[in-house]
């Protein structure tokens, strides 16, 4: 049969009157129609089961392919600079090493307090008091403050504080208070607040 009378059957056929049963009787070019339709749905179907999850996976991957390849070059970095971080780990901790040396143990306190007596002595000033307090816990040092108040002129009084600053272990002082003493004026009080500091070992340390 020629495709003129093909085009011109199917131009004829009453499209309200087709039957699915009778799709054997159908023209060959409407059948041929039919089946690259059901093909290009079947083909759209298999796509969207199998191959769609495919493509998410891909995805997936290429996302996780991306975090690793970040991890890596973080690494990398990491190990380029290795040698230069252990040199300054180790610095680190010769530093830490020294200044936990200047750090006096709670046996060393009295002995600290002794010292801060003779620097008061050897400037020539009158020692009212050097009263410790209640040691205050912190995470990593237990805190040991005392008050002081001597006695004295303007000059021995500040040597003393550079003595009390020089000595070879840590000693900060706050809440300084200056007021004079007599009539004179010359002579003057000195109270403020020292505070030491002793380092907690790790087995010391509260979990």
């Amino acid at each position: 049969m020629s495709l003129k009378g093909e085009l011109r059957r199917l131009r004829e056929l009453d499209w309200r009157e087709l039957d699915i049963k009778e799709a054997g009787g159908w023209p060959w070019s409407l059948q041929l129609i039919c089946c690259l339709l059901l093909l290009g749905l079947t083909f759209a179907a298999m796509h969207w089961y199998l191959a769609s999850p495919a493509r998410e996976e891909l995805d997936r991957v290429r996302t996780q392919e991306q975090s690793l390849l970040r991890d890596y070059r973080s690494k990398a970095a990491q190990a380029a600079n290795l040698e230069a971080m252990r040199e300054q780990m180790t610095d680190l901790e010769t530093r830490m090493g020294a200044l936990r040396s200047m750090l006096p143990t709670g046996a060393e306190v009295p002995s600290l307090i002794d010292n801060i007596s003779e620097t008061a002595v050897d400037n020539q000033l009158a020692i009212d008091f050097i009263r410790l307090r209640s040691p205050v816990t912190r995470e990593h040092y237990v805190e040991q403050p005392f008050d002081i108040q001597v006695q004295g002129d303007y000059h021995r009084i500040a040597t003393f504080l550079a003595g009390v600053a020089g000595l070879p272990r840590i000693v900060t002082l706050h809440d300084l208070t200056l007021s004079p003493e007599g009539g004179s004026g010359q002579r003057l009080r000195l109270s403020l607040l020292a505070r030491t500091y002793s380092y907690r070992q790790t087995e010391e340390v509260a979990p």
